[in-house]
């Protein structure tokens, strides 16, 4: 437990997991946790708001079960700017001044924690993905990050998107070969059954999070199923694609891989890493967002 006022909250918050951890004016992580996934987008409707008002609730008295920190970064999934409520739920709960939260998207946290800006790109996926800089101006640059519904090609849910989309396109042509396929098998397994109507609920009527952890299940798959590795190939060339946008916008700078999905499997980065031209330096990392986070958060109440 650290001592003095010098206590500082990271939150990482994605569509398949939240992340604190407390940190010390010294960088030390004191402590962390998770709890469930939230997106700033569920702030649209009424069950949405509740549900990320209960993620705050369980979150922050875990938190205070170690201490009440004094300053907070936290980046939010689909975060696009309005902070006022999220803002004032968490200074309640936490029992701490409005001013003493600060949000943005967690991709810009999950940058710091890699890069100082100006000096790399970040591709990330999670459930969704996008390319990331933080430009010398500290302003934020973006490819893609356009949501699941549109395009975050090489995601979690885009993922589970491609395998569901084979199978059953396979299935319209020959019913009954997903008995024959590790990845069907595997998927079905994970949705609950080989009917469609599991399938429809599964991918209309679920979170984006928790429809991106299906890709768990086709990773699982590569060894004994190429339909899974062949799927797992295109999402390495998709967020091949990220890189290289930033990169004839803004220059050749190393790029950092990071965010769950892109661990599912190394054929991920084998196959970005073979999509992008021999002097892009592409590594691998597992930074961890919520640790930046609350060493901002830190360095914030030593520096206001």
């Amino acid at each position: 437990m650290a001592s003095g006022n010098f206590l500082g909250l990271g939150i990482d918050a994605g569509g398949t997991q939240t992340r604190w951890a407390l940190a010390g004016p010294d960088g030390v992580i004191y402590a962390e946790g998770d709890t469930a996934g939230l997106s700033a987008l569920q702030m649209s409707s009424s069950d949405g708001r509740a549900s990320v008002h209960a993620t705050f609730t369980a979150l922050t008295q875990a938190v205070l079960r170690h201490g009440r920190p004094q300053g907070v970064r936290a980046g939010l999934t689909g975060f696009g700017g309005e902070s006022a409520q999220l803002q004032s739920w968490l200074a309640e709960l936490l029992g701490i001044g409005l001013d003493a939260v600060t949000l943005c998207n967690d991709i810009e946290i999950a940058y710091l924690g890699c890069f100082t800006p100006g000096q790399g790109y970040l591709v990330y996926a999670g459930t969704g993905s996008i390319g990331a800089y933080i430009d010398a101006n500290n302003v934020f640059q973006r490819a893609g990050g356009r949501g699941v519904m549109l395009d975050d090609g090489g995601g979690g849910f885009w993922i589970a998107r491609e395998a569901l989309r084979s199978i059953w396109r396979i299935e319209d042509e020959r019913p009954g070969a997903w008995q024959a396929s590790p990845m069907a098998r595997a998927v079905f397994a994970y949705v609950g059954g080989d009917d469609w109507a599991k399938s429809r609920q599964f991918i209309y009527g679920q979170e984006r999070g928790e429809v991106g952890k299906l890709a768990l299940a086709v990773a699982a798959s590569v060894d004994a199923d190429p339909a899974a590795l062949a799927i797992l190939q295109a999402a390495g060339v998709e967020l091949a694609r990220l890189a290289r946008a930033l990169t004839e916008r803004f220059g050749v700078r190393p790029v950092a891989l990071s965010g769950r999905a892109s661990n599912l499997h190394p054929a991920i980065a084998q196959a970005m890493r073979a999509a992008l031209p021999d002097n892009i330096d592409l590594t691998p990392t597992t930074c961890l967002a919520h640790h930046a986070a609350a060493r901002l958060a830190a360095n914030d109440l030593r520096h206001p």
